[in-house]
């Protein structure tokens, strides 16, 4: 019988990928238990890129050759950990990005034209002619983006047709139709709607502060797309509270699943459960490449989509 070699599945919510990982892996799923007897033998293991990675299962698996991500995002992963010990990480980029672009899209629409409102009132019967329910036109809105990268810059397309003005901010200038705001604050005091659309790492964490979010005002709506962390999600909840900050539409949160009780008592909110980037299509691409880079791992052939490390 032909070599099979050895994968680690490392997270429930990848335990789906196994039918298909084994019509060439042996499979392991960790949280049915350390796969004590086949240390040795698991030569990569298959993550979600945002969630903590435990070095320590890692530190037993002494043929490891790839950590490969099943997302696009990698930022649970420790690439200096990795980088030390020569373990090449991969992952799926340019594969949802269009598809999260879209979900902001309904987001701010949802929040702004207050469409989950309207559909609350119709289903309790609330809805009187004589108090038709108003909101602001998209048109002229001015929207600034956090991070131009490929899901910023699908937004500002998309708002754009809307005939929205656009703007926005990172810590490096690139070039762009759009203008870069002089500082983040200053893109927040100038917006009418800030979305959240950049990359999360350790120099991030709670970028959005209670400072930005006072700058984007009792009229501002903050839409997030990106990652929890990269929100001071307390000093949300208080400025949603106080009325220091207008709206809110999130897809992510500091913690996952967030505690409902959080929210429970937290004004003009929009939430979903982190499935911006969840397609059918993207879910498909991301198998692909999933499968394209384990073969090339174990061939000792070159990564389809490695993790490049700035240093």
């Amino acid at each position: 019988m032909p070599h099979r070699p050895a994968v680690l599945i490392m997270q429930p919510a990848l335990g789906l990928l196994t039918p298909f990982l084994e019509t060439a892996y042996r499979v392991f799923r960790l949280w049915e238990g350390p796969p004590v007897e086949a240390q040795a033998d698991i030569e990569a293991v298959v993550v979600i890129g945002e969630a903590p990675l435990d070095t320590a299962v890692l530190e037993h698996l002494p043929n490891l050759k790839l950590i490969a991500c099943f997302t696009s995002g990698y930022d649970g992963i420790d690439l200096d950990w990795c980088a030390a010990r020569g373990v090449p990480v991969t992952h799926a980029p340019a594969v949802n990005h269009e598809d999260v672009a879209d979900h902001a899209l309904g987001l701010i629409l949802a929040a702004r034209r207050q469409i989950v409102t309207g559909d609350r009132t119709v289903k309790a019967g609330d809805w009187r002619m004589e108090s038709r329910l108003m909101t602001p036109s998209m048109r002229g809105q001015r929207i600034g983006i956090v991070g131009l990268g490929l899901i910023g810059e699908a937004v500002a397309r998309r708002v754009e047709i809307l005939g929205c003005a656009v703007a926005w901010w990172g810590p490096r200038d690139k070039t762009t139709t759009w203008p870069r705001a002089a500082s983040l604050l200053d893109l927040a005091r100038n917006s009418d709607v800030l979305v959240v659309a950049c990359r999360a790492d350790a120099t991030n964490r709670g970028l959005i502060s209670a400072e930005v979010l006072q700058a984007l005002g009792p009229n501002g709506l903050l839409v997030n797309v990106a990652r929890g962390q990269v929100v001071d999600e307390d000093a949300l909840i208080a400025a949603l509270k106080s009325g220091a900050l207008g709206q809110a539409a999130l897809d992510v949160f500091e913690t996952e699943p967030t505690d409902a009780a959080r929210w429970v008592d937290v004004p003009n909110t929009v939430l979903t459960p982190h499935t911006a980037g969840a397609t059918t299509e993207a879910v498909q691409g991301m198998l692909g490449l999933l499968m394209r880079n384990l073969a090339a791992a174990m061939a000792d052939e070159p990564l389809v989509t490695p993790v490049v490390r700035v240093i």
